[in-house]
C-alpha cells in the first residue's frame, strides 16, 4: 500500500507501518484467506469450513479491514496535527495488502527504516512474537533495500489504551436499566490461545491486569476475565473458562439478568467479536435469560489514537517517558530473543 512521505524532521525513522492479522474483502476470498492462516497448522477442514460460515454469515467480508482503514486516516490525522508527521503503511499477516508488498512499496519509495504498530496490545507467540517472525519473513521476501523495522512496544497497560476501555465500558453500564445497574456483571474476554502458549507468556497475568485496572476505575470488584474463539482440537488444553460456560453458570447462579461483556482483549470490533460475542454470546443469553451489554473495543478512540502516537513518539526522543499503569510498568521496547516461543504442535485430529 502507498504512502504519501511526510516531513520525518531529524528522527532516526521515516515511516510508520501498521501491521495486522488481515480479512477477505468477499466470498470468493474466504477460503483461500482460512487456508493461508490455518497454513502448516493441523487444523482439520471440516472445521475450516465451519470457520468460514462465520464470514460467510456477514457476506465474507471482514470487517477488520475497513476498521485498518479508519484507523489509519484517524492516526494520519493526529500525526499531522501533532507530529511526527511520518508516511503511514498498512501490511497484514495473512490477507491483502500483505506484509511483504507492502515493505516492497515501502523499498520503493525510499523508506530506510519504519516503526511497526500492530494491532495486538499483549503478548504471546500469536500477539507478538510472531509477527515479529511475520515481519523479518517479510523483508527477507522483498529483497534488498528491505528497510529496517522495529515493532513498538506492548501496550496493553498503556493510561491512554485503559482509559478508552473505561469510557467504552462505562457507556455499556449506562445502557443497564439503573434500577439494576449495580448488580450487573461485568464480563471481560478475551481471545483463548493454547495453554502450552499461555505458559511461556505473561499473556494471562497482562489480561488479568488490564482487566483489573478498567474494573477498579469503575468502582468494581473481582473482575471475571474469560475467553472465546478457540480453535483448537479438543484433546489440546486451551485456557478457559469458555465465555458460553461462564454465562451458563452466571445465569443458573441468579442474581443477576444483565452482564456487560467487555473484549478488553481486542482492539477492533472484527469478526470474533461481532460474531463470536454479538451473535453467539448474545444469543446464548438470549436462551438464558440474560440480558447483554457488549463494551466497544478501542477501535478509533481519540485516546487510543493519540496512544498510537505517544508510543511512537517515544521512540523518536532521547530521553524518552514511557507511560503505563500498574505493577509491571512499561513493556521494554524490544523482547528478549526467546520472549513468546511457538508453542509445540499438536497431533491432527479429526475433529476441532
Amino acid at each position: 500500500m502507498a504512502a504519501e512521505r511526510g516531513n520525518a524532521g531529524e528522527s532516526s525513522y521515516d515511516a510508520l507501518i501498521v501491521v495486522s492479522f488481515g480479512g477477505p474483502e468477499n466470498r470468493d476470498e474466504v477460503i483461500p484467506f482460512l487456508e493461508n492462516v490455518l497454513r502448516g497448522r493441523n487444523v482439520p477442514r471440516e472445521r475450516m469450513l465451519e470457520v468460514a460460515e462465520h464470514y460467510y454469515h456477514f457476506g465474507g467480508k471482514s470487517p477488520i479491514n475497513d476498521q485498518n482503514r479508519a484507523l489509519i486516516a484517524a492516526l494520519k490525522a493526529e500525526l499531522a496535527s501533532r507530529g511526527p508527521d511520518l508516511p503511514i503503511y498498512w501490511g497484514n499477516r495473512n490477507w491483502h495488502p500483505l506484509l511483504a508488498d507492502t515493505i516492497r512499496q515501502m523499498a520503493a519509495d525510499g523508506v530506510r527504516r519504519a516503526l511497526a504498530f500492530v494491532t495486538s496490545a499483549y503478548s504471546s507467540y500469536s500477539g507478538c512474537r510472531q509477527y515479529l517472525d511475520n515481519i523479518a519473513s517479510a523483508r527477507e521476501e522483498a529483497g534488498a533495500g528491505a528497510p529496517a523495522i522495529d515493532k513498538l512496544r506492548v501496550f496493553y497497560n498503556h493510561p491512554y489504551f485503559i482509559e478508552t476501555m473505561i469510557e467504552n465500558t462505562r457507556a455499556a453500564l449506562e445502557k443497564v436499566p439503573s434500577a439494576s445497574r449495580d448488580a450487573a456483571a461485568i464480563v471481560y474476554t478475551a481471545h483463548s490461545i493454547p495453554l502450552s502458549m499461555a505458559q511461556t507468556s505473561r499473556y494471562v497475568e497482562q489480561l488479568d491486569e488490564a482487566a483489573q485496572l478498567v474494573n477498579a476505575a469503575l468502582g468494581r470488584t473481582g473482575a471475571a476475565l474469560v475467553y472465546q474463539s478457540r480453535s483448537g482440537p479438543p484433546s489440546q488444553p486451551w485456557l478457559e473458562p469458555d465465555i458460553g460456560d461462564y454465562l451458563r453458570n452466571l445465569a443458573a447462579a441468579g442474581g443477576t439478568r444483565d452482564v456487560v461483556v467487555v473484549p478488553i482483549g481486542f482492539t477492533s470490533d472484527h469478526l470474533e467479536v461481532l460474531y463470536d460475542l454479538d451473535t453467539e454470546a448474545r444469543n446464548l443469553c438470549g436462551t438464558l435469560g440474560l440480558r447483554m451489554h457488549r463494551a466497544s473495543t478501542a477501535g478509533v478512540h481519540p485516546k487510543f489514537v493519540q496512544m498510537i502516537r505517544e508510543l511512537i513518539a517515544e521512540r523518536l526522543e532521547t530521553s524518552p517517558t514511557r507511560r503505563a499503569l500498574g505493577e509491571a510498568g512499561p513493556w521494554p521496547d524490544v523482547c528478549a530473543p526467546d520472549c513468546c516461543p511457538r508453542p509445540p504442535r499438536p497431533a491432527a485430529q479429526s475433529r476441532s
